[in-house]
Formats: C-alpha cells, sequence, structure tokens
C-alpha cells in the first residue's frame, strides 16, 4: 500500500543519547504488536552507530493498523556507557498506526534521568 506522496509504508526510530550529544549505538529495540491484554513481538533490533536501525522495523504488507509497542533498553544502555545505577531501565512507547501507507518514525531523546519522543518526519 501507498501514500499518497507515492512512499511504502514503514516504522522506523532514532536514539539520541543527549548526555553525550551522540546517537546511541548498540541499544537495543523491541517492537511489539498489542491487541488488549495480547501481545505479538514483531522484531528485537539494536542501533547502528548513527542511533538508527539498518533497516525499517516492519514496512510494506507487515504494515497494519493497531496499536504498537517500541521497547528501549535504557538501563542496559547506560550500563554499557558506564552509569552506575541506571535511572531509566525500560521505555515503552505506545503508539498507533492509523494509516499503513505512511512513514512512522518514532524517535527517542534519551538521557540518564530522562527521556522525550515526537513523531518525526
Amino acid at each position: 500500500m501507498q501514500t499518497e506522496s507515492g512512499g511504502a509504508g514503514r516504522l522506523t526510530t532514532h536514539v539520541l543519547d543527549t548526555a553525550s550529544g551522540k546517537p546511541a549505538a548498540n541499544l537495543r529495540i523491541d517492537l511489539y504488536r498489542l491487541d488488549g491484554e495480547w501481545r505479538e513481538h514483531i522484531v528485537s533490533v539494536r542501533t547502528n552507530g548513527d542511533g538508527r536501525c539498518d533497516d525499517p522495523l516492519i514496512s510494506g504488507e507487515a504494515m497494519e493498523c493497531g496499536i504498537y509497542e517500541l521497547r528501549f533498553h535504557a538501563g542496559e544502555y547506560m550500563g554499557a556507557e558506564g552509569a552506575a545505577a541506571p535511572f531509566l531501565d525500560l521505555i515503552p512507547i505506545r503508539f498507533g498506526i492509523a494509516d499503513p501507507g505512511a512513514h512512522y518514525h518514532v524517535p527517542l531523546l534519551l538521557s540518564p534521568f530522562g527521556y522525550s519522543t515526537y513523531r518525526g518526519s
């Protein structure tokens, strides 16, 4: 399915470590599709040196309307970066896909004591 702009639907993410001012490399991310209490694991990936995933998390026929959850393993990442006892452990971000032909980009701005996200482009 394609949008009016002609692009195939896909889900991407990008993680920036705002404390270091660098991309969050090698951060583990899990993607789930939700339906009530039911949870389907779709994919687990790690970010590359640019804080991105090498491929879309889902795209094309795999893009379906529904509720999804990205789980960012921040505690594991912060521990590897030298944090003694990370404050944030697992950061779940739930969002909906209403147009499977659109590009959904869910960036994460991460610091040792907080985070923010938004729908990017």
